[in-house]
């Protein structure tokens, strides 16, 4: 009973009266000089989060699958924001296809010598049921179990859609960006550039240990229907859990690593949503992109993140949080008395993608 009243107490607490956010594009610093990424920021609260920074000078790179509607978003960013002196570019990004993520990193950092900020905006939410990666070459799976078939190095030879793109995507076109971002870090103000992490509040949804892993390690993404919100919220714990492991790792480089939950958005995000569920969410708790591009913000440019911060989890509308203490327990490693899940699901990835890097 205890474990359900937190739930809904973590669920109320980032759904309804929440504190008016502190940053917006109203006190935003210029950003003259400064470059970031944000993918998926054609649309939602990643265009958004773009408008905002236009709007401050920054250079902006706008990261996603399809080049006409980046094309069409910049056109119009250009007409809202007309005095700008800061500047929009497109870069092709799809990352639910591993083989194509390195050479998108590679073409930016080709183009800049800096990296302020990276925002993981995009993602899919309850894709079709039986939804892969193009990674996949031969498609055996076994509905019941749900376990992918192998090849016989022991690598999975498919992925879940929410998998792929929520996670392994943005985790190997981080690891790309590695580089630029470590060498920004070095000359920048401590604790300003940073790698921002796509949650939800749906992490309360999920399993216990956030992520179900079988014995090797792997996680266990099941396909039909049901399974479809259970994969989707496994994969943004995958994404609370990268944020923790990354700062780990790098943050003695100089860099600060957040998940946030952007709130209850109505976004281009819900565009497979059943239409009576989304009609439902949309007139009771779902908020303009707007509101979630503010999360983002406050989670990437706020001076009241520090190094002290690092690993943390951001609640609407920009506020430190918490999740249920399940994943607390998850993302602990084990030698902190932890389940070390995280650790695990981040193991997991760096095999899976490093053919690919």
């Amino acid at each position: 009973m205890s474990a359900i009243i937190e739930v809904l107490s973590n669920f109320f607490r980032q759904s309804f009266f929440l504190p008016k956010p502190t940053l917006t594009e109203e006190n935003l610093p210029d950003q003259t000089g400064k470059v970031f990424i944000v993918t998926g920021g054609y649309t939602g609260c990643g265009y958004e989060l773009t408008r905002m920074l236009y709007e401050k000078n920054g250079t902006i790179y706008v990261a996603g699958r399809s080049p006409n509607k980046g094309a069409s978003a910049i056109e119009q960013l250009k007409k809202t924001v007309p005095n700008s002196k800061g500047r929009i570019e497109f870069l092709k990004l799809d990352l639910a296809d591993l083989s194509t993520i390195k050479a998108s990193a590679e073409e930016f950092i080709s183009k800049e010598e800096r990296l302020d900020v990276l925002t993981n905006n995009a993602g899919v939410m309850v894709p079709p049921s039986n939804s892969f990666t193009p990674q996949v070459r031969h498609p055996k799976l076994n509905i019941m179990h749900g376990q992918p078939a192998r090849r016989a190095d022991g690598v999975f030879q498919e992925y879940d859609l929410q998998l792929g793109t929520n996670c392994l995507g943005p985790f190997l076109f981080t690891q790309c960006l590695l580089p630029v971002l470590r060498k920004t870090a070095a000359s920048a103000p401590a604790g300003s550039v940073r790698v921002t992490w796509a949650a939800s509040g749906v992490v309360e949804n999920a399993p216990s240990d956030g992520v179900v892993l079988d014995a090797e390690g792997t996680p266990v993404f099941k396909q039909g229907m049901m399974a479809r919100s259970d994969n989707y919220s496994m994969s943004k714990v995958g994404n609370v859990f990268y944020a923790e492991e990354f700062a780990k790792r790098y943050g003695k480089d100089g860099i600060v690593s957040l998940a946030w939950n952007p709130g209850n958005l109505e976004t281009e995000l819900q565009r497979h949503t059943p239409k009576l569920l989304a009609m439902f969410f949309n007139f009771w708790i779902l908020f303009p992109a707007k509101f979630g591009a503010y999360t983002e913000l406050w989670a990437g440019w706020s001076p009241e993140i520090t190094m002290k911060n690092n690993g943390k989890y951001v609640w609407p509308w920009g506020r430190i949080g918490t999740y249920k203490s399940s994943i607390v327990e998850a993302v602990k490693s084990k030698d902190a008395g932890g389940k070390g899940s995280a650790e695990s699901f981040w193991y997991f990835s760096e095999k899976a993608t490093r053919q690919y890097m």
